[in-house]
């Protein structure tokens, strides 16, 4: 996949990742870019066109579809986090909210655009996963486990669309300076550091990337007796 002359459309664009994305593929030559938001005004970046998009709101993603005809590149960055353990009072609304948004939002906005992707030539999804796919941290357990379910839908994404020729490239990243990760002390890295890290492996071709070195540290250790997954992590 090449970023020169796409068209890319980010989802959740309006500030944190999508925004870095947003940014980076503009400065990489991205002929066009669409910046997709629930609020489109909150979308300040010039360059960009702005769209209403809640990825859990199927019409949104059908008016999506309609007025983004020319994508080649869909960036599913859109997500959340209620920072509820499993075992907290409100997990199960929590899970239900980020499972709408983390997982069935992104896996929707890829059925709806894959076929605008094959007719464009097969073009590219890549999907922001965490390293919380691999490991469940009490803080964000609910959030951590749509992420688990996130990795396995871009898996089987990648499996069924490479028939046409898309790529599917999965992220997995740790803190990043970032809203959402406001209250976090550990080790936090740029949002424009990982969508550079990220659009070098999509033009690479690969099919995942790990774009921190805590991602890297627990994938390695996923095979280990004591894997990450097995052990109490610390935030």
């Amino acid at each position: 996949m090449k970023i020169r002359d796409s068209v890319a459309l980010v989802t959740g664009a309006n500030r944190g990742l999508g925004l870095a994305f947003a940014r980076s593929l503009l400065e990489r030559g991205a002929r066009k870019v669409y910046a997709a938001a629930r609020d489109p005004q909150a979308i300040a970046l010039a360059g960009v066109t702005p769209l209403r998009l809640d990825v859990t709101n199927l019409a949104d993603i059908r008016a999506t579809v309609a007025a983004a005809g020319d994508v080649t590149l869909l960036v599913n960055n859109a997500g959340i986090s209620r920072g509820s353990s499993l075992l907290g009072a409100d997990a199960a609304a929590a899970a239900r909210a980020e499972l709408e948004t983390n997982v069935f939002g992104p896996l929707e906005t890829s059925r709806a655009f894959a076929p605008v992707l094959a007719a464009n030539g097969g073009g590219a999804i890549v999907n922001v996963l965490s390293v919380l796919s691999w490991v469940n941290l009490a803080f964000a357990g609910t959030y951590s486990m749509s992420k688990a379910a996130a990795w396995s839908a871009t898996n089987g994404l990648r499996n069924e669309l490479r028939g046409q020729g898309t790529q599917v490239l999965g992220v997995h990243v740790g803190f990043m300076e970032t809203e959402m990760a406001k209250d976090v002390t550990s080790p936090k890295t740029p949002p424009d550091e990982v969508a550079r890290i990220v659009l070098d492996a999509l033009e690479a071709g690969e099919s995942e990337v790990l774009a921190d070195a805590i991602s890297q540290q627990v994938k390695q250790g996923l095979s280990a007796t004591q894997a990450p997954y097995l052990v109490e992590p610390r935030r």
